[in-house]
């Protein structure tokens, strides 16, 4: 859950910020921003909760970093696809919001069940 919460802060954010600064800017480039401030926000996000539960900077980095940034791609990736085919692209709605968030929390749903089965981990 906090993956798609930092990763949806800083796609959300970029796409609102074009959106009301009216800036003429690319849907491509757009989305790609988008995409690459939602990474940077979910591992900082990521990175200060394992600070709190008492990690030290590099290992709370390495480990935002390697546990789960597949995961953090394809759920950008697929909310903003799901943008793009609902509104055009780079538009935050009322509406568009809770599907994009839906998706995203849903796409990388195989991908992490493989790898906890891989390496023998529960989640609780």
């Amino acid at each position: 859950m906090w993956c798609v919460v930092g990763c949806s802060v800083g796609d959300f954010g970029t796409i609102l910020f074009f959106q009301l600064t009216k800036i003429p800017f690319p849907i491509l480039g757009i989305m790609t921003l988008a995409i690459l401030n939602g990474l940077i926000t979910s591992i900082i996000l990521e990175t200060v909760i394992l600070i709190s539960q008492n990690f030290n900077l590099k290992s709370a980095l390495k480990t935002a970093f390697g546990m789960s940034f597949i995961s953090m791609l394809s759920m950008e990736i697929a909310m903003n696809l799901t943008d793009y085919f609902l509104t055009g692209g780079a538009m935050i709605t009322w509406w568009v919001v809770p599907i994009m968030l839906t998706v995203g929390f849903l796409t990388p749903w195989p991908y992490n069940y493989w790898r906890l089965k891989k390496f023998g981990i529960a989640c609780h």
